[in-house]
């Protein structure tokens, strides 16, 4: 049976992804992660906000369209999460 990703996967998908597979220099634009992460429009388009709004992400607005890159404070957030859920693994608990 298949595992469902927790709200902090997902969280951390978006983080990765806006880390690592930028498109370009101005960041992923909402469509990008939607694919990446595979959620629908409405649930990213929160917690995109969220991420804002908390510093971990940055949103570039340019020609009409939003871009999100990963903030310093989203690379340190994503570090620790990743620390975190490594250690939780060798306790066989899942985050």
């Amino acid at each position: 049976m298949a595992e469902y990703r927790t709200h902090m996967k997902i969280i951390g998908d978006i983080l990765a992804t806006t880390r690592d597979d930028l498109q370009d220099e101005d960041g992923a634009t909402v469509t990008y992660l939607i694919r990446k992460a595979n959620i629908s429009h409405s649930r990213i388009s929160r917690i995109l906000k969220t991420l804002v709004s908390q510093g971990l992400l940055e949103r570039n607005g340019s020609q009409g369209s939003n871009k999100y890159k990963i903030s310093q404070n989203g690379r340190e957030f994503l570090q620790a999460y990743y620390s975190f859920t490594n250690f939780a693994d060798n306790f066989g608990l899942s985050i």
